[in-house]
């Protein structure tokens, strides 16, 4: 009893080392920190997007709109309700129309934003491949005319080396030829 008390003490030692050393792998790779950076760049830029939509868009739409601004057109479901100290009892209860129309906008410009980002990033990576692809064509045709050239090379040897044997066997057959007719001498 008192063994398999250790030994399932052991295992889950081993597993929580296990555990830990499998954590701590995974947070030091390069895809956690890329996604953190990610999500502080993401931050960042919903702050910028949110403040062009309040400090500059929100005004000019409400010139459009007759000074009314945005963020406050809202339809009213219950009027909130003051106690006899003045302070709310009940507070109002509201649609807040503006306040959504500005997300929406927020929502769009984001949209637009990394539409852009992510249309250049594929152009560049297309040019990028397009270069890369095209290097790579020069090199196997570079290649395919290194082999032509060798073979050609080869062949040409081929050829003087048959040359070469056939004259060869030629001096051969007429020095035969000429053994045979001294002898028949």
């Amino acid at each position: 009893m008192k063994e398999k008390i250790k030994k399932v003490k052991e295992k889950v030692k081993k597993e929580r080392v296990g555990f830990f050393a499998e954590f701590k792998a995974f947070i030091t790779k390069g895809n956690v920190l890329d996604l953190a950076v990610a999500v502080v760049i993401g931050a960042a830029f919903g702050k910028i997007t949110s403040g062009l939509v309040n400090y500059i868009i929100t005004p000019l739409t409400s010139l459009f709109l007759g000074d009314i601004d945005l963020s406050s057109v809202k339809t009213v479901l219950r009027k909130e309700v003051l106690d006899a100290a003045g302070e709310v009892a009940k507070p109002e209860v509201a649609l807040q129309w503006g306040l959504w129309l500005q997300t929406i906008i927020d929502f769009l410009i984001i949209a637009l934003c990394v539409f852009i980002i992510l249309r250049l990033v594929r152009k560049a990576e297309s040019i990028v491949k397009a270069k890369e692809i095209a290097a790579k064509a020069e090199a196997e045709a570079k290649a395919k005319a290194e082999a032509d050239a060798k073979a050609a090379e080869e062949a040409a040897r081929a050829e003087a080396l048959k040359a070469r044997e056939d004259e060869f066997y030629a001096n051969v057959k007429e020095q035969t030829e000429l053994l045979r007719k001294l002898a028949e001498k």
